[in-house]
């Protein structure tokens, strides 16, 4: 039986969160894959390490630390943008090349979600020759929207009523990718479209990747600011997440997670007030700036 790849890229204070969403992966998958799970860590301290690894209960999962600083293959350089999203996020960019070479397949998750389903059967999509499956962004939808869209998308020719993916949750083809040379051509597209580039590798995901990407159904990625019409199959705290005290959306999604960091060893927590959360973005900032001067 061929095993599952997942990979996360995380920080300390997010530490919580990964922890969440590996508990809600351990519960929910029923197959007898076993999980590898790719973890890169942004500074995570030997405490928070230990509390995730703690958390995980089922051998069936064998989680993987990779220090950020290893995942970036030499002579790519990290590009800059203007926004607030930390640096680590570029770093699911060199998946197929961190993972080991035999791996042909892997699975990226933001931290902030929560799987319902079992990942299996979203790990099985059969990706049809195309290099990655991703889910539609709930907020954009489409390539031309005024709402996170591709706001130069004349200039680069692109169809505006193309679909726009999230890049929360992306399955990659590891092989495809490598050939395709898709690291490379994303970073380039960031840092010559700064200005454009609000949500920056999402933004080069979508220029580079137009039309060649395997829709998945949009519960796979389902946004918590959005209507449930179906049960989702994972969850995604986009923006403001459950940790905070000004967590905005429906108080359900909020006890759900806490039900399954109950089952972790961060069921210590309580919720965080505003200050840090915005002392968390003024740090990525200063982060792009260094990036920017060295």
């Amino acid at each position: 039986m061929d095993k599952i790849t997942i990979v996360s890229v995380c920080d300390d204070h997010y530490s919580i969160l990964l922890a969440v969403l590996i508990k809600s992966i351990e519960i929910n998958h029923k197959t007898s894959e076993a999980i590898d799970y790719y973890i890169v860590s942004d500074n995570i301290s030997a405490k928070n390490k230990r509390r995730i690894r703690e958390s995980v209960a089922n051998n069936m999962i064998k989680l993987h630390w990779i220090e950020m600083a290893d995942a970036v293959p030499a002579g790519m350089k990290l590009p800059g943008d203007r926004s607030t999203y930390p640096m680590n996020i570029y770093v699911r960019l060199f998946i197929p090349y961190f993972l080991p070479a035999d791996i042909e397949k892997a699975l990226y998750l933001d931290v902030d979600m929560l799987a319902l389903e079992d990942i299996s059967i979203l790990f099985n999509t059969d990706l049809d020759g195309k290099p990655i499956a991703a889910a539609v962004d709930y907020v954009a939808k489409k390539i031309g929207s005024p709402y996170g869209g591709i706001k130069n998308y004349k200039e680069l020719g692109l169809d505006p009523e193309g679909k726009y993916l999230n890049s929360g949750l992306i399955l990659i083809d590891n092989n495809r990718w490598r050939d395709q040379e898709i690291s490379e051509k994303i970073i380039n597209c960031v840092s010559d479209n700064k200005s454009f580039a609000d949500f920056p590798d999402q933004y080069g995901y979508n220029v580079v990747l137009a039309g060649r990407w395997l829709e998945l159904d949009e519960r796979w990625n389902f946004f918590v600011s959005a209507p449930e019409e179906r049960p989702p199959f994972l969850i995604h705290y986009i923006h403001r997440k459950p940790i905070y005290k000004s967590y905005p959306y429906k108080e359900r999604y909020r006890e759900i997670f806490y039900k399954y960091l109950a089952l972790t060893h961060f069921k210590d927590h309580k919720p965080i007030g505003e200050p840090l959360r915005y002392i968390k973005k003024l740090r990525n900032v200063f982060q792009k700036v260094w990036v920017g001067i060295s």
